[in-house]
């Protein structure tokens, strides 16, 4: 691999495949310069196994001979194949070990029958933009159930009416919007999946187009149904609006809204809720320096920085049972330097963790404009390794994971406890049943619905 598929603007790859998980700094310093350090020839080695790389016959028999040699130099050389052939081996048998795609998953009190979970995503398709869910919302998520994914998480709903993205969001602000619900969560269990939903506040990158209303990637104007923004400061996204700055008294309210958010999405039957910090909207940026400038307690350090997510997941914690797994999806990085880094990612997990947190769904992106990422199979991967190594917490990954192969490589690897099956999913709702025919599971062993065995593959 050479060092241009290494590096990328502000982001350095180098050191993810360094199998002491040494620290990683994603953002560089404030002046947007980047750490090149030159790649050792240990990094090259766990570099080639990691990409499954052969070694060449010459190679072979290059160890051969430094094995056979008298020198101590070629004696040294022969003892650090040998470590790391036993580092192979102990890889090998760790991935034997580790549960596979279709081995089930408990959370708190909650099993999820699988590890290939439907991750949230927008459709932007309630169209009375009252934030109630439609026949469409039944058919997308209980399709994907009976497509065998073991978890599906609802997408972004907004827990304030000014919190959704679009105008055609769905929400949970209000007591009335709860039995909308109960027939799709009813639905997804009696397909066997988990039902789980994402709260979200859209902040300055709220009352925005799409598809149902015009104005997509502009923010809706007042007359066509839009509405003021707020934020952390009085920073605009892009071309958005400016918003206004929260004040601290807003701030409490919004953490109230999300808990009660949560126990209306208990109350209708959700058995997982997720916290959206990510993907540069309200909770993200509070905690990234590119978007947040307060000087109060909500702001300057990252414990000011993270103060409204993890006051957000204390409030969730408490308004929900304690067998109700929480999540949080962040972004492990905005991909800009001075911004959102990996090293802050892994420090906040450690404390949410202890704040009850029971996974981490781990992203990246959104904070900015116009910022450069390299888009990939697997690009966010090497993130969800980190947070899951040094965190010490269950993670989930997603980017890209679009083949069987690759989603069960994921997990052998170590790299994640579920992967999460978005754009794939969009086209075939069946992705699950599909990928275990792939894999060489027999169908006895998928999560087929009675009513579709006599079609399995």
């Amino acid at each position: 691999m050479s060092n241009d598929d290494l590096t990328h603007e502000n982001f350095d790859f180098r050191g993810f495949d360094v199998p002491d998980l040494k620290a990683v700094t994603l953002a560089s310093s404030s002046d947007g310069e980047q750490s090149k350090q030159p790649k050792t020839k240990h990094e090259d080695a766990s570099r080639n196994r990691r990409h499954g790389k052969k070694k060449s016959k010459s190679d072979a028999r290059s160890k051969k001979r430094a094995g056979a040699g008298k020198t101590s130099e070629s004696f040294d050389d022969y003892e650090d194949y040998e470590e790391r052939e036993a580092v192979s081996k102990a890889d090998k048998k760790a991935s034997k070990d580790r549960p596979g795609l279709f081995a089930p998953m408990t959370l708190r009190e909650v099993t999820v029958r699988n590890r290939i979970w439907l991750p949230p995503m927008c459709t932007c398709s309630s169209f009375a933009c009252d934030g109630r869910p439609t026949p469409f919302h039944y058919q997308h998520y209980v399709s994907r159930a009976f497509g065998g994914f073991g978890m599906v998480i609802v997408e972004s709903t907004a827990v304030a009416p000014e919190g959704r993205i679009t105008p055609c969001d769905l929400g949970l602000w209000e007591d009335g919007q709860i039995d909308a619900w109960r027939w799709i969560v009813d639905g997804i269990r009696e397909a066997g999946a988990v039902p789980a939903i994402q709260l979200n506040h859209a902040g300055r990158k709220a009352s925005t187009g799409c598809f149902a209303v015009g104005y997509d990637g502009q923010s809706v104007p007042e007359e066509a149904g839009g509405w003021p923004t707020m934020a952390p400061s009085e920073i605009a996204f892009g071309g958005l609006r400016t918003p206004r700055a929260l004040s601290v008294d807003e701030i409490h309210g919004l953490v109230g809204a999300f808990a009660a958010a949560a126990g209306r999405a208990v109350a209708a039957g959700f058995q997982a809720i997720q916290i959206h910090a990510a993907h540069g909207y309200l909770i993200s940026q509070f905690l990234d320096p590119l978007s947040n400038e307060r000087d109060d307690e909500y702001g300057g350090d990252l414990t000011g920085r993270s103060r409204f997510l993890v006051e957000v997941v204390d409030a969730v914690r408490g308004a929900v049972p304690e067998g109700v797994p929480v999540l949080v999806r962040i972004s492990a990085t905005d991909w800009a330097a001075g911004g959102w880094d990996l090293d802050q990612t892994i420090a906040l997990s450690k404390v949410l963790k202890e704040h009850g947190v029971d996974v981490m769904d781990v992203s990246t992106g959104g904070i900015m404009s116009g910022v450069s990422i390299p888009v990939k199979p697997n690009y966010q991967v090497p993130f969800s390794e980190q947070v899951k190594a040094k965190a010490d917490i269950p993670v989930t990954a997603v980017g890209l994971i679009t083949k069987p192969k690759q989603a069960a490589k994921i997990l052998a690897h170590g790299e994640a406890d579920a992967v999460e099956i978005g754009r794939a999913a969009l086209r075939d709702p069946y992705w699950p049943l599909r990928a275990a025919n792939k894999l060489g599971i027999p169908s006895t062993e998928v999560p087929y619905a009675p009513q579709y065995v006599a079609g399995a593959y």
